[in-house]
């Protein structure tokens, strides 16, 4: 028996020895070639193989810590040191201060590695921001802020669209650099966020003026960043390392350290981000991994870090190679570095970035004057990070459970009596079951069991990974507004009342369009109809987030179609997201145009069902065209209309692609709807599951209660 107990044990060993490594990222162009070279180099070197896997970076961090704690993630992943102390509280990382040689890399990148006095990763690669310039339209780099406003004014040509700067102003990472330049600090002495400052609304006031005086573009991405710098319509950009992938060849440029701030003489100190390969705590061959990640930090690996990747690597020795040395770019971007500041890989670090975000929006739509910014990126920082609530008894929600589902079971055997007699009035029974078995296996394991472990999942708290059941405390805070106004965004009645009316304008709009265009492909003698169906088909067939994608550049405020055609008949551009009515708009035009063709197939037909003799004889006996369509064509569509109404309606309430989006619940998360307030409350706000477990109950509860009115509305007939 031992014999028996050690072969499996040994093939156990052989088997994970034989198992690829597996490796997550979040690259793309140059350095995901530059990454996947690298690992081509070590399994060749090593006999080890490793599986590759890209992961969107939006969604990593979050795929990380729910895979990783249950055996299911990568071996080894890469990650920049921001989130490395959440890593470290969830358990998914390990630790390699004994393996890693600290002097083989530049100080501050192992610094940035550090939790608790325990190392954790192997450094990869620097990032930081940097100023990219156009030699062709700018000849020296400036030194101060008054020298860049110069060349600012000198090189702006609003009527060709030339702008002097360009980066996304709205992206707080990217603001940094002017909050530190102006003399403001993020965090006081004890590692508490101060967000409210002189500083950080001079800051703010700096950067409105450069996009009120035509300096730079508004509502910029890192799209038109790069167009618009590839056209020769940006002479500056702020940007990182990543950016030198995106240029086109054709472009002279050079990059230069962000100026000093004149009115403070401090300068615009940028972010130092750090890559680093991370080793998962959880991983079944911990020799090989911790070898797969020191070996992407130093040697050949760093030259493809170089090129094709051209990314800074963080190891001294690669400076000393040729092939480093003649790059400028690698050489600005080392020099750049030594005037950046480590970025905080605290919790609260993490818990300031939508708040600011929230504010430097605000600020740049017009909605908030700079001196007010702070105030509000408080109030919003307070309300998203949550008290954790007070730990609750679960015998008695136990007990209520056990009751109650005992009760039903009582029910059950009242009402249709024992098992002997279910079985003598169904004899055939047994035989059906085995026929349904399979589709109950999947609604079970698809729907009946996620459903019961998303209403439990309500009752507890997450923190780090850690679940505490609280009882109704989630469903309490969230029906009383704890922390914010009934009026605010984020408020959940405020949500609902945005989602009740999204959804009725919607619904309005689709059942209106569609029947109208129903009835017109329906006239007999209008030509090309089977071409107009094709046609009008179409925004339904095509993907939901395709078409959003392209209905949010078209409402871009200075280079959107939609404008475009404003400014060609003499009316104002539109700043489509800045005010609640404008950015509701754009949602609502960006779903008809996605919901009515649904709507038209539908009503066409029911329409051809309905005999033309009705309509003849109501002709015959004198009633008008809207007399047929309210005594026969509404009457005999209702049927087929209603349960369509009823099924549009739960979409257009769920409807989250289109909000996240096309408006991304600006302004400030005003036009957010449930689904997405819950999507934010998951992944976006420090990971609080139970809270958004309990708004997805309650959004279940307000569909629930929709369906129950709609049927009782419909009659008996519909049922």
């Amino acid at each position: 028996m031992k014999a028996w107990a050690l072969l499996v044990a040994l093939l156990a060993v052989e088997a994970l020895a034989d198992r690829p490594l597996k490796l997550w990222h979040a690259y793309r162009g140059g350095e995901e070639q530059a990454i996947e070279a690298a690992v081509k180099k070590f399994s060749a070197e090593t006999g080890v193989q490793v599986e590759l896997l890209s992961v969107p970076y939006d969604a990593f961090s979050s795929k990380l810590t729910s895979a990783i704690p249950h055996g299911a993630g990568p071996d080894v992943f890469i990650f920049a040191h921001e989130r490395l102390r959440q890593f470290h509280r969830l358990k998914v990382v390990a630790p390699t201060t004994t393996r890693l040689a600290r002097d083989r890399y530049f100080a501050s990148t192992v610094d940035a590695l550090e939790v608790d006095g325990e190392l954790y990763g192997y450094p990869l690669s620097l990032k930081t921001l940097a100023l990219f310039i156009n030699t062709a339209l700018v000849t020296t780099a400036p030194t101060t802020t008054d020298e860049l406003l110069q060349q600012l004014a000198t090189v702006t040509d609003p009527a060709n669209h030339r702008f002097g700067l360009a980066y996304a102003a709205g992206d707080f990472y990217l603001h940094a650099p002017f909050v530190f330049g102006f003399g403001a600090k993020l965090f006081d002495e004890a590692g508490r966020a101060t967000l409210d400052t002189p500083g950080m609304a001079r800051s703010l006031a700096f950067v409105k003026s450069l996009q009120d005086r035509g300096f730079m573009p508004k509502e910029v991405s890192g799209a038109l960043v790069k167009s618009l710098f590839n056209d020769g319509r940006a002479a500056m950009v702020i940007s990182g390392p990543w950016f030198t992938g995106e240029i086109d060849k054709s472009v002279s440029y050079r990059i230069a350290p962000l100026p000093t701030v004149s009115e403070t003489g401090l300068p615009l100190a940028p972010w130092l981000g750090v890559e680093a390969a991370m080793v998962s705590a959880r991983s079944s061959n911990p020799e090989q991994a911790h070898a797969l990640a020191k070996y992407l930090s130093l040697g050949e690996a760093t030259l493809l870090r170089v090129d094709p990747g051209g990314q800074i690597p963080a190891e001294k020795a690669a400076y000393d190679r040729p092939e480093v040395q003649k790059d400028a770019i690698i050489s600005a971007f080392r020099d750049v570095a030594e005037r950046a500041m480590p970025t905080p890989n605290t919790l609260e670090m993490a818990r300031v970035w939508e708040p600011m975000k929230l504010a430097l929006r605000g600020v740049l739509q017009g909605e908030v004057l700079p001196e007010q910014a702070g105030a509000l990126a408080e109030r919003r920082f307070r309300a998203l990070n949550r008290e954790r609530p007070a730990d609750a008894n679960p015998a008695p929600y136990l007990a209520l459970l056990v009751a109650a589902l005992a009760a039903f079971a009582g029910w059950q055997w009242k009402t249709r009596g024992p098992a002997q007699a279910f079985a003598r009035r169904y004899p055939e029974a047994a035989r059906g079951l085995t026929y349904v078995a399979p589709a109950a296996v999947g609604i079970g394991v698809l729907i009946i069991i996620p459903f019961a472990v998303g209403i439990s999942l309500a009752f507890f708290h997450h923190d780090a990974g850690e679940y505490s059941f609280v009882g109704l405390a989630n469903f309490v805070d969230i029906v009383t507004s704890k922390g914010y106004r009934v009026t605010e965004p984020l408020s959940f009645w405020f949500t609902l009342a945005v989602t009740i009316a999204w959804t009725f304008v919607n619904v309005a709009l689709h059942v209106s369009l569609g029947l109208f265009l129903a009835i017109l492909l329906k006239d007999p003698l209008l030509k090309l109809r089977g071409v107009y169906r094709v046609i009008l088909i179409v925004p339904w067939a095509v993907p939901n987030y395709i078409t959003a994608l392209m209905w949010k550049g078209m409402f871009h405020q200075q280079f959107g179609a939609i404008n475009g055609l404003l400014a060609a008949v003499g009316l104002e551009p539109v700043s489509w997201f800045t005010h609640f009515s404008t950015s509701f708009a754009a949602n609502v035009i960006t779903n008809t145009w996605l919901g009515f063709p649904f709507m038209m197939v539908v009503s066409l037909g029911a329409l051809q069902s309905i005999p033309q003799d009705l309509y003849e004889a109501a002709e015959v006996d004198g009633a008008s065209k809207w007399t047929q369509f309210r005594r026969i064509t509404l009457p005999l569509l209702k049927p087929a209309l209603l349960p369509s109404v009823i099924l549009g309606s739960v979409w257009t309430f769920n409807m989250f692609n289109i909000i996240y989006l096309v408006s991304g619940g600006e302004p400030g998360g005003a036009t957010d709807i449930l689904v997405s307030e819950a999507y934010r409350w998951a992944f976006q706000r420090n990971e609080q599951y139970g809270f958004a477990a309990a708004y997805s109950v309650l959004i279940f509860f307000v569909l629930l209660a929709w369906t129950r009115v709609t049927k009782r509305l419909s009659g008996p007939e519909a049922a």
